[in-house]
């Protein structure tokens, strides 16, 4: 399954959660998309459950199921939770730390400026936006894109800040501090249950 490139907010209210991290996309319509969202639904199955907890991780970083399953593989080998391991390393993914740092509004729009060439990690240009990010590495703005119209304004309109992620605005860089704690992530993604449907 490739990556979903459709509205935002019609993913958001299909797995019930604010993908885009605003809240924006649940207000109107707190429902699921479709003639029947807004109905009763009957008992979800235990394989649905699943399903929509995996999906939930998909749409909110913006990957393929063939790269979350890579990640979810990956995890596996590292020490600690196999759930939050997974989590980690979907954070330390280029595009989203450009996401963090507030260099882009969406992790769609930071996967754009990355794919464009206009992002450097530790002095040097990546156009990867899986590119994993270590602990201590400085990522910034080229010298040539720091006059970039939508960077600009969106630098302009949000602040937005994670203990993680350090970012100057007069230098447009920031470095990856550290990993994640579990508690800075989203607390409506329940990570055991990918892990389960995954290991069956």
């Amino acid at each position: 399954m490739s990556r979903y490139t459709g509205p935002a907010y019609k993913k958001s209210r299909r797995v019930g959660i604010s993908t885009l991290e605003t809240g924006k996309d649940l207000v109107k319509k707190p429902y699921r998309p479709g003639q029947h969202g807004n109905s009763r639904r009957g008992k979800s199955s235990n394989y649905d459950i699943q399903l929509v907890e995996k999906q939930k991780i998909r749409f909110t970083y913006g990957i393929s199921e063939k790269q979350l399953r890579r990640t979810f593989e990956k995890a596996g080998k590292l020490k600690g939770i196999h759930g939050e391991n997974m989590l980690k390393l979907l954070e330390s993914r280029l595009d989203n730390i450009v996401y963090r740092m507030g260099i882009a509004s969406t992790r769609r729009a930071a996967r754009q400026f990355v794919n464009h060439g206009h992002i450097n990690v530790n002095g040097k240009k990546v156009d990867i936006p899986s590119y994993q990010v270590k602990p201590k590495d400085v990522v910034s703005v080229r010298e040539n894109s720091k006059e970039h119209k939508a960077m600009k304004e969106t630098l302009e309109n949000i602040n937005r800040n994670v203990e993680y992620v350090s970012f100057d605005k007069n230098k447009l860089e920031g470095t990856y501090l550290r990993y994640p704690e579990r508690s800075e992530l989203s607390q409506e993604i329940n990570e055991s249950l990918v892990v389960e449907f995954y290991n069956k």
